[in-house]
């Protein structure tokens, strides 16, 4: 028994400083790319861990079958997010100034030619002149 609550505090520990490093990520991060990398990567171990730690610790079966759901859920969905949400960004002319080597999509994705930011700024300038 205390084996098992030993295993399940861990893994939720584990869990937070996963989320915890997705949250840092998403601060230090230059470039949307690396940002939905971190949120992505480490939110869904972190996740997938303190769901586990949660697990261990109630040990019943209808809690075990929901969180494998969860965790099954996690996995099937989050990558596909991660993926739109990337290429989103990039079609969008968002700035990729953290892209090392050549840009393996150009010719592939249409790009927007300026960056989003700067479109953003100029919609609220007129916005504002009206």
């Amino acid at each position: 028994m205390i084996v098992l609550s030993l295993a399940s505090f861990m893994s939720k520990l584990v869990g937070v400083v996963f989320l915890f490093a997705a949250a840092v990520g998403l601060i230090r991060f230059s470039d949307p790319l690396q940002r939905m990398h971190a949120a992505t990567k480490a939110g869904t171990l972190g996740a997938g861990f303190i769901v586990l730690g949660v697990v261990l610790q109630l040990q019943r079966l209808d809690v075990t079958l929901t969180g494998l759901a969860v965790v099954l859920f996690l996995l099937l969905t989050i990558p596909v997010a991660g993926h739109l949400l990337g290429r989103a960004a990039y079609v969008s002319g968002a700035d990729i100034g953290g892209l090392r080597g050549g840009d393996a999509l150009e010719g592939v994705l249409d790009r927007h030619p300026g960056a989003l930011e700067a479109r953003i700024g100029e919609t609220a300038a007129q916005v504002e002149a009206q």
